[in-house]
């Protein structure tokens, strides 16, 4: 036990190793944290595609209303004609 903390104590004394070390650790960290920054970069990329979509399909909504009221209006023949643009095919 004794000539394992000589050893250790040698190893804490020594300041290259020290130095070594901090450096290890200090890079360690640096590339957790740029881990976790583009984690965060990629949540936020996502969410902005997905509010994009929510306003695509809020907006292709819209137009579909603005249609429907537009075809109410109309003869059936005509309605017809008119929602067959629209169907999805």
């Amino acid at each position: 036990m004794a000539a394992l903390l000589s050893i250790l104590s040698a190893i804490i004394g020594n300041k290259l190793v020290m130095t070594a070390f901090a450096a290890v650790a200090g890079g360690i960290g640096l590339y957790v944290a740029g881990g976790i920054n583009r984690a965060r970069k990629e949540a936020v990329k996502q969410t902005e595609a997905k509010v994009a979509a929510a306003e695509d399909r809020l907006e292709m909504r819209r137009e579909a209303a603005a249609e429907e009221r537009k075809a109410a209006g109309m003869a059936d023949a005509a309605a017809r004609a008119e929602a067959a643009k629209w169907a999805r095919r």
